[in-house]
């Protein structure tokens, strides 16, 4: 089974960004200049929230090498000794900027040097004793688990991932920590729909669809616009994945509905243009899905026309992998409706 390859969204990733905040003292002035970002090119150019679990925006790239090395030369047995709370946070933000690295250089054995990070730091935090920060670790965990078994396509590794999130998900609750739970929640739909697409499980997909819908529950346009987004977008792509694994029309109209309330918060909120677009394009791939399963030509040279008018209008706000999947998708509808023509 081929499933469509649709483009998902990640939120901010907090703990990376604490991470380099809290570690910026330990450069130099000359050194932690270097972490002021490149503002020279557009928002809509750089395709935020796009890349992966490790991206963030605050931040130059430039920074991650120099953070790696001072943390690294923290990180000593004496200090473990002396002051493990203190060693096992200097591990959490050491893995959070090895993620980071392993995401720009889609390097696996950073990824590998990041999880081993987290599973040190859980070592010394125990569920009983530090509760909060063993969650924290184990969502750190788990978002490197996920990011590494995304890349290499490995099944055991996002097995790994949803354990760790499950677990941070044991001290998290809605009531006492609702932004905690909720990106978890967010994130543990995502890992589950990878997962699905690699056994290639409609169980699998509907245990995303309902952890997306347990994160919806609390993200707000006004306070987590690209939280509410990215998750009415990525919820759509997992129910587009399914309706194909189950030749169901229902589910998607289910999953087009998605994409066009995620377009409708990113033209309220005034995201990046990319993002409208973005879903914009998932929408009418889902079309495209529904013009085949139902043999329906009209719908076909409508979608046609609406990939060709994305094409026309928004070529700034498209990668060229995007582009490219657009006019194949265009093509593909053209002559769908050309030949019932004929």
């Amino acid at each position: 089974m081929k499933y469509s390859d649709n483009s998902l969204f990640y939120p901010d990733n907090r703990a990376l960004e604490r991470a380099i905040v809290n570690s910026l003292s330990l450069l130099s002035e000359e050194v932690a200049a270097l972490a002021v970002p490149d503002t020279s090119t557009t928002v809509a150019d750089n395709f935020t929230h796009t890349r992966g679990n490790f991206e963030q925006q605050h931040f130059s790239t430039n920074i991650l090498e120099p953070l790696r090395e001072a943390l690294e030369g923290l990180l000593t047995a004496e200090y473990r000794e002396q002051e493990p709370l203190a060693w096992a946070e200097t591990q959490n933000r050491l893995g959070n900027i090895l993620g980071a690295l392993a995401q720009q250089q889609h390097d696996a054995a950073l990824y590998e040097k990041a999880i081993e990070c987290f599973n040190s730091a859980l070592e010394e935090l125990s569920q009983e004793k530090s509760p909060l920060d063993w969650a924290a670790t184990q969502s750190n965990l788990g978002a490197a688990l996920q990011a590494l078994g995304r890349q290499e396509s490995d099944a055991k590794v996002l097995s790994k991932s949803i354990d760790a999130y499950t677990n941070a998900l044991l001290e998290w609750s809605r009531k006492e920590t609702p932004e905690e739970w909720t990106l978890t929640m967010h994130h543990l739909g995502a890992t589950f729909h990878v997962y699905g697409k690699l056994l290639k499980g409609n169980r699998t997909f509907q245990k995303a669809v309902v952890s997306y819908k347990n994160a919806l529950a609390e993200f707000d346009a006004d306070n987590h616009a690209i939280e509410l987004v990215a998750t009415h977008n990525n919820r759509g792509a997992v129910l587009h994945n399914l309706a194909e694994s189950e030749e169901n029309p229902e589910r998607l109209e289910e999953a087009i509905r998605s994409y066009e309330t995620a377009l409708t918060v990113c033209m309220e909120q005034q995201l990046p243009i990319h993002h409208a677009v973005l879903c914009r394009v998932n929408k009418f791939s889902a079309q495209s899905v529904m013009a085949e399963l139902t043999k329906n030509t009209a719908l076909a040279d409508e979608v046609a026309d609406e990939f060709e008018i994305i094409l026309e209008c928004f070529p700034h706000a498209l990668q060229p992998l995007c582009a490219k999947y657009c006019e194949e998708q265009m093509n593909k509808m053209r002559k769908m409706a050309e030949e019932s023509a004929a």
